[in-house]
């Protein structure tokens, strides 16, 4: 029986996925939490085999507790299951340390399909990123621009693309705020502007 635990800010998510999995011959969900703190306090106390999350998370971002899971829970496996975009987010995510990408949209199979795969020891994608990575293509202008940047980088600047100021993004992301500048200055640089509203704003006609 695969171990699943849930992680999502929307309770109405979590509850539907619980449902799903209730009468589940393979897959058990051992909890549901709902930010990233509270991922890493659940598996510290309870087995599990894969998480099931969202990337969009209070307290701790899903990609830093993909970067926590990497380095000091390596055997458990993470599928991030979020409604941001696929070709902007999955390529930073499976760089984080996740074995899997799913959208919000796909139907219950997909999700039951994607567990099996992973727990397999395989990572899952869409049919459709699998062909772009596999032709070598260019996913789109958003996933070209994305895949340019590191895992860090992607971080940075997407909590300062909802508003978060340089000291909170240090703290969210455990670095001094010097480093957050330079990491800014990088952005900034790669996205050709010279102030914090042009940066946001050129990252966001990026993904449209």
């Amino acid at each position: 029986m695969i171990k699943l635990l849930i992680a999502d800010n929307h309770p109405i998510i979590r509850k539907g996925l619980e449902l799903l999995f209730s009468a589940s011959s393979n897959i058990q969900v051992v909890g549901s939490v709902n930010d990233g703190e509270a991922i890493i306090d659940f598996i510290k106390k309870a087995p599990v085999d894969i998480i099931l999350t969202e990337i969009d998370l209070p307290k701790l971002n899903g990609l830093t507790v993909l970067r926590v899971l990497k380095t000091e829970f390596p055997s458990i496996k993470t599928i991030v299951f979020s409604a941001q975009p696929e070709e902007v987010y999955a390529i930073n995510a499976i760089k984080a340390g996740a074995a899997g990408y799913i959208s919000k949209a796909v139907n219950l199979i997909t999700i039951n399909e994607a567990i099996l795969k992973v727990n397999e020891g395989d990572i899952y994608l869409s049919d459709e990123l699998n062909k772009e990575l596999n032709l070598g293509k260019k996913i789109n202008r958003s996933g070209s621009f994305y895949k340019k940047l590191s895992t860090r980088e992607a971080e940075v600047l997407k909590l300062l693309c909802v508003g978060k100021k340089n000291k909170e993004v240090a703290k969210e992301l455990n670095v001094n705020e010097k480093t957050v500048s330079t990491y800014k200055a990088r952005l900034m640089k790669k996205l050709k502007v010279t102030n914090l509203v042009d940066l946001v704003n050129q990252a966001k006609l990026a993904t449209s």
